[in-house]
């Protein structure tokens, strides 16, 4: 399904565009590590049950247990490659100017999309590079002008990072400016979470 738009996706592409808006991870004892606090279950966005109803195989309603993605050199710079090859291979288009619809949260397969659809095809690929499901979370935030906005976050051992159409660096969550809302439970993609102020703990070890 992906051939004509993403043949262009290898290791060697990938490698070719370098280590853009990579974070390098600290090895630093008493680092400290902001996590998204969520608190509790709360409403599943209407495009990410349309979407489900379209492509069941991307829903797995199977629960897992929790898991974080190693902070390391190799994974962030995998990670932000990733990133920055889908903001440059997706042309920016409104769900309206596209489907003629308000809100459609789909798979860019055409080359066109909005702020979900980079973040849907970033979750796919890196799931296919290996990075567990319960660490690639589709999130809602509030942005400056507080209008809705869809990013990823990546759930790693060094707190959340984000992937964002609007930026090809990986953030801290905490590092966005944007309000965050509600986010996909890291056990159940279909369970979705309310998000409220940052949790924050120590890092006591350099590893």
């Amino acid at each position: 399904m992906f051939k004509s738009l993403f043949k262009v996706l290898t290791l060697s592409s990938l490698l070719a565009i370098g280590s853009l808006g990579f974070i390098a991870p600290s090895n630093a004892a008493n680092v400290q590590i902001a996590y998204e606090a969520t608190q509790g279950q709360t409403s599943v966005p209407y495009g990410w049950v349309d979407f489900c109803a379209r492509y069941d195989g991307e829903c797995a309603n199977n629960a897992l247990a929790p898991q974080a993605i190693h902070f390391s050199a190799d994974n962030f710079k995998e990670i932000a490659r990733i990133n920055h090859f889908v903001n440059k291979a997706i042309d920016p288009v409104s769900d309206w100017d596209h489907w003629h619809k308000v809100d459609q949260w789909d798979i860019p397969t055409d080359g066109k999309g909005d702020c979900e659809d980079y973040a849907l095809l970033k979750r796919q690929i890196l799931m296919r590079e290996g990075f567990p499901r319960q660490a690639l979370l589709m999130t809602v935030v509030r942005d400056q002008q507080n209008e809705g906005h869809a990013i990823l976050t990546v759930h790693t051992d060094r707190g959340d990072y984000v992937l964002d159409n609007l930026s090809n660096g990986v953030k801290l969550w905490t590092s966005t400016g944007y309000r965050f809302v509600k986010r996909q439970s890291q056990s159940n993609p279909n369970v979705w979470e309310s998000i409220g102020a940052p949790a924050t703990e120590l890092a006591t070890a350099a590893n």
